[in-house]
């Protein structure tokens, strides 16, 4: 998996062309909190997890002010470039758990225990909802673009992630995933 991202990382996969756009992320971000707040949990609190060029964290600065926001990621790079805190989500969790929990992008480059660990902080760092984004080994094969896409990654089956998430979470779709207890969900 790639250890280091750099500039030429965020310029490839970020850049013109890349896989996500600030526009494509803010329908993205409206509509993971409306589905918060149609649950009867709008977040006020925000953990971003490999936050990279701040997209998420950026979209609640300036649609909801009033959501308190912490960005993290692991690329001093992309903590330089665009004010994050240099935290590794497989060591590291915050001490408060936030409402809204997003890890867009991140678990498929960590190796197994690094990736299980990984799992285990978010669920403890989460109050209500996690936003968990990654593809799967089916997904890597068949349904994501591999030029627009780092298929240098860990290919997973979807039973392997969801057997780490199943102790916190309950699956809502759409990679949203509900805090055992918190929101009541249809079957």
């Amino acid at each position: 998996s790639r250890q280091h991202f750099d500039d030429r990382y965020y310029q490839r996969f970020y850049g013109q062309g890349g896989v996500h756009d600030r526009e494509q992320i803010a329908h993205l971000a409206g509509a993971v909190h409306g589905l918060c707040a149609w649950w009867g949990v709008p977040p006020e609190s925000v953990l971003d997890v490999g936050a990279g060029v701040g997209m998420w964290r950026d979209w609640y600065r300036t649609n909801h002010p009033a959501v308190h926001t912490l960005s993290v990621d692991i690329s001093e790079y992309a903590c330089a470039t665009w004010g994050h805190e240099q935290r590794d989500i497989a060591t590291w969790q915050p001490d408060e758990p936030f409402d809204l929990v997003v890890c867009h992008g991140v678990v498929h480059y960590l190796d197994d225990d690094a990736a299980a660990a990984a799992l285990e902080h978010p669920g403890a760092a989460t109050r209500f909802v996690l936003y968990l984004e990654l593809p799967t080994a089916h997904d890597l094969a068949e349904v994501v673009d591999p030029e627009r896409t780092d298929m240098e990654v860990h290919h997973r089956s979807g039973d392997w992630y969801r057997e780490r998430l199943a102790p916190w979470f309950q699956q809502a779709g759409a990679g949203l995933w509900v805090r055992h207890g918190t929101v009541p969900l249809f079957e």
